[in-house]
């Protein structure tokens, strides 16, 4: 008997502390740090809770639990067509990141991440729409960073999601664009335009850059001219000083011994004249050759009288 009367009493024990346990369960729960609860009493909202950790609540159905994600979260748009202020269609694959702010206003407009997403839609798609009209293409599109604006648009288009967004216990962070093109239909025509406008620009910078060369060559020319006149003028006037003080050597050559510098410039004279393969034919009473005739007897003079008396 009290063997039977142990088992018994932790049986007991055991079902006591099962009953305990489940209505543990039925009247605790846990916030986790990555998200917001808010307890609703018969489907009206009695607490928020935004702090992380064990809480009481009365079992359901009285007291239920709603649990919202606070991590952020990104919504994906895909491709949507706008129009621009120039009237030019444009198709821009955008995204939003938010993040539940107001767990009660959020639960109260759209209940759950589909209802926000949806929400969410209409608040990206007409903020890029009406930002979108207030700009040029070229204000979104073109080669020169400072006359790009899209980094403007997408600031105004974020600071006017978060105001609309802020009704619906949504806070949107940021609206970023992956990518910014063309409608299919109006891609080849607006390239072959992108084209034609390369090609005038570069026309216009090749006829800029040829007059440019042709300035920079004719001033080289130019001052090529300056430079050459002002080296002959130089070389003419060390030529002229070389020649004076050649002459002056020379004379006071001549002057020292008139027949050893006559001497002296003959066989100069045989050196610029003369080689290996020459053949000169002069008079015989040529000075060029008095110094290899010198020693021989100079043929005597005939009188011109005598001469043509023997002719006959």
């Amino acid at each position: 008997m009290p063997a039977k009367h142990g088992w018994v009493k932790w049986v007991v024990v055991i079902g006591f502390a099962g009953v305990v346990l489940v209505a543990s369960k039925l009247v605790t729960f846990v916030v986790d740090t990555t998200e917001y609860t808010v307890v609703t009493q018969f489907g009206r909202p009695v607490r928020i809770i935004l702090e992380p950790g064990l809480h009481w609540k009365l079992p359901e159905p009285v007291q239920t639990v709603q649990r919202y994600d606070n991590r952020l979260q990104v919504y994906e748009a895909g491709q949507v067509e706008f129009l621009t202020r120039d009237k030019k269609s444009v198709v821009s694959d955008y995204y939003g990141s938010w993040r539940v702010k107001d767990p009660l206003e959020f639960m109260k407009t759209v209940k759950d991440k589909v209802g926000a997403e949806a929400r969410l839609s209409d608040v990206f798609s007409s903020a890029l729409g009406v930002q979108f009209g207030r700009f040029d293409l070229a204000d979104l599109v073109n080669t020169d960073a400072g006359k790009m604006k899209l980094h403007d648009l997408l600031a105004q288009v974020t600071q006017d999601c978060k105001q609309k967004a802020a009704g619906y216990g949504i806070e949107v962070v940021n609206v970023e664009m992956r990518t910014l093109n063309f409608p299919e239909k109006n891609r080849l025509s607006v390239f072959r335009r992108m084209k034609a406008e390369r090609e005038r620009i570069a026309r216009k910078y090749r006829s800029e850059g040829s007059e440019e060369a042709a300035k920079i060559r004719a001033e080289a020319k130019k001052e090529q001219t300056q430079i050459l006149s002002e080296a002959e003028k130089k070389a003419e006037i060390v030529k002229g000083e070389g020649d004076a003080e050649a002459i002056r050597i020379y004379a006071q050559a001549f002057q020292k011994d008139p027949e050893f510098y006559k001497f002296i410039r003959t066989l100069a004279a045989y050196e610029k004249i003369i080689d290996d393969k020459t053949t000169i034919v002069l008079p015989a009473d040529s000075d060029l050759l008095r110094l290899p005739g010198a020693g021989q007897p100079t043929p005597a003079k005939q009188d011109p009288a005598k001469t043509k008396e023997m002719s006959k």
